[in-house]
């Protein structure tokens, strides 16, 4: 675990070294966590701002793309200055402005098969922002086999589902005991759906706040659970599902 921490440290993160639950301890275990955020757009930005600024001292970020006028409505860490730049470098320019004391490491890569492993095993805690469900399947899969904490989001139009899965433990359902069946890809499509702004923004930082939980080993309110987001009609609900004996994380 981390030194002291100095007097700056103290004074940055005053406002929540203050909650009993956080604490001098809790912020040492912050700034020694290792997070890796998969997808720096809509989920990925407000997630890694936050967690950033709550002073997790070592981030990974993943993403191929470079920034597009369409993405700047909701992904909240470029602006038309970061037009036609990789995701990634745009965002650690913002991020280092933040906090420069997180170490932050940019992957300018697409995951595949033959990539994930390597990288995965360097971190701690997963944080899924992509936009597509062959690459949640695939973080799923691997992060299950690495014994990872994986945080999962997605977005359409007006709504948001969070996970929250610890697959250091053995009775831990996966995101595919949730999708049994085949699910269609243009589900995620906000290009052809749409997306509100805030939605992203609010799933992004529910993510980063359920990676703090459990760096600070908070109670998952979310084992075995989903919460479902509708913010046209401002509903909230928890639905829990059960761990599938068919199903990959069952598979010794």
């Amino acid at each position: 675990m981390s030194s002291r921490l100095n007097k700056n440290q103290i004074e940055r993160f005053s406002r929540q070294i203050i909650l009993k639950k956080i604490g001098i301890s809790g912020q040492k275990k912050i700034i020694d966590s290792k997070v890796l955020i998969i997808g720096m757009g809509g989920l990925g930005c407000p997630a890694s701002e936050f967690l950033v600024r709550a002073g997790v001292g070592f981030l990974g970020i993943i993403d191929s793309d470079k920034v597009e006028i369409s993405n700047i409505h909701r992904q909240s860490l470029y602006d038309t200055s970061d037009l036609k730049k990789f995701k990634v470098i745009a965002a650690k320019k913002k991020l280092k402005k933040i906090n420069t004391k997180t170490k932050i490491v940019c992957h300018k890569i697409r995951l595949n098969r033959n990539n994930f492993n390597k990288i995965l095993e360097k971190y701690d805690y997963v944080v899924d922002g992509s936009d597509n469900f062959k690459t949640k399947f695939l973080l799923n899969q691997f992060a299950n086999k690495l014994k990872k904490i994986f945080i999962v989001g997605a977005i359409s139009k007006y709504d948001g589902h969070i996970f929250s899965f610890n697959f250091k433990r053995n009775n831990e359902a996966c995101l595919k005991c949730f999708y049994q069946s085949e699910v269609n890809e243009e589900v995620l499509n906000c290009e052809t759906d749409g997306i509100l702004g805030p939605v992203a923004a609010i799933v992004g930082n529910i993510q980063a706040n359920e990676v703090l939980k459990c760096v600070l080993g908070l109670k998952n309110e979310l084992t075995n659970k989903i919460l479902i987001i509708n913010l046209l009609n401002l509903t909230f609900r928890r639905t829990r599902f059960s761990k599938k004996k068919n199903c990959i994380c069952g598979k010794k």
